[in-house]
């Protein structure tokens, strides 16, 4: 028991971390920098190895540093758009070993901002996670097509409420949702993604982000360890991250999560944040095989998987690969829907299907959160699902990002010479292309940026895994801007392929 009036010594491995992390975001490690080895820092601090062991693990796992296979740890490149200012753990003195942090227990400064230990982890998701803020380029990934939304035909279906309808939902309303749209949720989810649920068990959040924090504020206490997918997206491990987690990067191979590594090394897990049916960022599909077996793991740990199908609905082959959701679990699956990507994202809102028995929490900390999402947009969705138009919608939509696909990866080809051939897919919003792990993506990247061309490296999306290659996002640009695009990339990226063959 901590004794009233009193605080526990902090230990030193976390003491290691936060002087080590402080001398990451003051610049005395700057981005790219080939950090000491962890025997050096031992020796140079005045602890054992483990100790700084531990620090530099943690600090891997949210992405300050980097390791590269027979060549040490490395800080990791996109901390250089890291405005000043925004550090927000305590920093120590300055550095005292050459190029290392102070001693353990020589003190940590005050944060400029009074922040609780949790307020601190939030403030600092801006060193893991940066939504874009600028307006969609080639190939910047995640953007839908907007124009092409039926938008006249939207406000048709706004006008068309009458004048009590508008006063109700103007009213304060249930924070789960209005019963109108999760019941045209729960018939949609039957109809196209095989997944069974009541209304009652649908919840609208403001996004797939808010139904991740949600679960992290529900179903998680600080320090509990989470699997998630490496590489994989970079707003879920932030938002884990910030209510205290501990984030388990889990490599991803053929089948999807590798998840006899996962149990090995994080055997006490208490949930597992997956993409089965289109994995983010490399594009996989989840097998059954190891669908079956996460459940299983689910249900012997009683832990939970939380189903992310955030680009489900873009699948464009004869056959289409249901929700991980819609196979049996007995409760221990929470599915992430948004529709962000099957509409436009300004619309805000998403959902969550939860077991029964957790609804009553969840829309408490909805309520708690922003007390309920906006009346005339649920009621528009709900009629717009209803009537059909998100069918029809879908249906142009798939065709349409199936055709820019395909200019896409020709162009590439021709702008390449041939050196990066993407492989078509039949699902999804983007493609992935890896290189070998020699090749510095990011550089080509910023390149790029410089050529009016947002290309995102692949390196930016993992934790530990040393995989390395390019994300093109097709979906919102119309031929002709894909084409500029790659003619404007195209040396970069032939150049980078070629080198390394």
């Amino acid at each position: 028991m901590r004794a009233q009036g009193t605080k526990a010594a902090v230990p030193k491995r976390l003491q290691v971390y936060r002087q080590l992390r402080a001398a990451i975001e003051q610049g005395s490690f700057a981005p790219g920098t080939r950090l000491p080895p962890t025997r050096e820092q031992a020796q140079a601090l005045g602890v054992g190895r483990n100790t700084v062991l531990w620090a530099m693990a943690r600090l891997q796992a949210e992405g300050y540093v980097r390791g590269r296979v027979g060549d040490g740890s490395y800080v990791a490149e996109d901390l250089a758009a890291l405005r000043p200012g925004l550090a927000a753990l305590p920093a120590g003195p300055a550095p005292t070993a050459p190029g290392l942090a102070a001693r353990p227990g020589a003190g940590i400064a005050a944060p400029m901002l009074a922040l609780s230990e949790r307020g601190r982890l939030i403030a600092d998701t801006a060193l893991r996670w940066q939504p874009p803020l600028t307006a969609a380029l080639p190939f910047r990934i995640g953007a839908p097509e907007v124009a092409r939304f039926p938008f006249a035909l939207w406000d048709r279906l706004a006008r068309g409420h009458g004048p009590a309808q508008r006063q109700a939902q103007a009213q304060y309303l249930d924070p789960a949702g209005t019963p109108a749209l999760r019941e045209a949720i729960a018939q949609w989810l039957w109809a196209s993604r095989g997944v069974r649920c009541e209304p009652g068990q649908v919840l609208v959040t403001a996004g797939s982000q808010q139904a991740i924090d949600l679960v992290a504020r529900l179903l998680l206490d600080a320090g509990d360890p989470v699997w998630v997918e490496d590489p994989g997206y970079p707003g879920i491990r932030a938002s884990l991250v910030g209510h205290g987690a501990r984030v388990c990067p889990v490599p991803v191979d053929a089948e999807g999560l590798a998840l006899d590594v996962a149990r090995e090394r994080w055997p006490a897990a208490r949930l597992a944040v997956v993409t089965p049916t289109h994995q983010f960022p490399l594009g996989l599909r989840m097998s059954l095989a190891r669908r079956l077996a996460l459940i299983d793991w689910a249900r012997e740990a009683g832990a939970w998987i939380v189903e992310d199908d955030y680009d489900g609905e873009f699948q464009y082959g004869a056959h289409r690969m249901p929700a991980l959701t819609s196979l049996p679990h007995d409760g221990r699956v929470i599915y992430v829907g948004t529709f962000s990507k099957t509409l436009h994202p300004g619309l805000r809102l998403g959902f969550l299907v939860l077991p029964a028995t957790l609804m009553p929490a969840f829309a408490a900390a909805k309520a708690l959160s922003d007390r309920h999402s906006p009346g005339e947009a649920q009621a528009v969705l709900a009629r717009f699902i209803a009537e059909g138009h998100l069918l029809r919608h879908l249906r142009r939509m798939r065709e349409l990002y199936a055709q820019r696909q395909a200019v896409m990866v020709q162009a590439l080809a021709e702008a390449t010479h041939g050196a990066l051939q993407l492989t078509a897919a039949e699902h999804g919003m983007h493609l992935c292309a890896e290189v070998a792990s020699a090749v510095d993506d990011a550089t080509v990247s910023a390149a790029a940026a410089r050529r009016g061309v947002l290309l995102a490296p692949l390196s930016r999306y993992t934790v530990a895994a040393p995989r390395r290659g390019w994300l093109f996002g097709h979906a919102a640009y119309e031929a002709a801007a894909l084409q500029a695009a790659a003619r404007a990339v195209g040396p970069l990226l032939r150049r980078a392929v070629v080198s390394t063959a």
